[in-house]
């Protein structure tokens, strides 16, 4: 699984700077020729884009916006903050620090990836319309028996 990782520390940060940002540029204009992630990892509060302004755009970019995307904070929020977050952003699921051990937070990524495909094959198969069988109607005929 491809992830794209967003992350808050100063030395990561100083690192990929704008870079999450200017890849975003790159995927949106079709430049980007790499391999396109299959599930976004990032924590909210962060200087410059926040976690939820780069989800948002996330959700504008057609060749990536079905992925999952998880927010992660140190923040307590309510249930309703959550609610108008995953609303407006589009984000499946925010997790609280500090993390879980790795083999439930691995679980947790899985299990949200696994239910935004699921959520993705749902939508696709309810916008096919089964192609009708339709005869052509008998043109009426000037023929009198």
């Amino acid at each position: 699984m491809t992830w794209l990782l967003v992350e808050d520390d100063n030395d990561i940060r100083n690192v990929v700077g704008g870079a999450a940002w200017q890849w975003l540029d790159k995927v949106a204009e079709g430049t980007f020729s790499g391999d396109l992630p299959d599930l976004a990892l990032m924590d909210i509060r962060m200087p410059g884009y926040s976690g939820d302004k780069v989800a948002a755009r996330i959700r504008t970019i057609p060749a990536i916006k079905d992925i999952p995307i998880i927010l992660m904070t140190a923040f307590s929020l309510t249930d309703s903050e959550i609610k108008d977050m995953m609303d407006q952003t589009g984000i499946d699921y925010l997790i609280n620090k500090p993390l879980p051990d790795m083999e439930i937070f691995r679980s947790q990524l899985y299990q949200v990836r696994d239910e935004r495909r699921a959520k993705n094959a749902a939508r696709q198969n309810a916008q096919v319309v089964p192609a009708e069988n339709h005869q052509p109607a008998a043109a009426p005929s000037d023929k009198k028996e």
